[in-house]
């Protein structure tokens, strides 16, 4: 079985700064402020968190739904 990421790499939709994020285990994040452009970013419509939306992989909680193959 393959193990959750927990790292991801977020890109500011506003100035494409990116940052390298650890994810929390047991939620989604519904709010990331960018350290550059001091952007808030919340997640696109249908997207549970900004890591779904923005991040190289997506939560914790999405990916074990996909390895449970939901």
């Amino acid at each position: 079985m393959a193990e959750i990421e927990l790292i991801s790499e977020l890109t500011c939709p506003e100035c494409g700064h990116k940052s390298i994020e650890t994810m929390p285990m047991d939620n989604c994040r519904f709010y990331h402020e960018c350290t550059a452009c001091d952007a808030l970013l919340k997640p696109l419509q249908g997207d549970c968190c900004v890591f779904c939306s923005y991040g190289t992989v997506p939560c914790p909680p999405i990916q074990k739904a996909r390895m449970a193959g939901k």
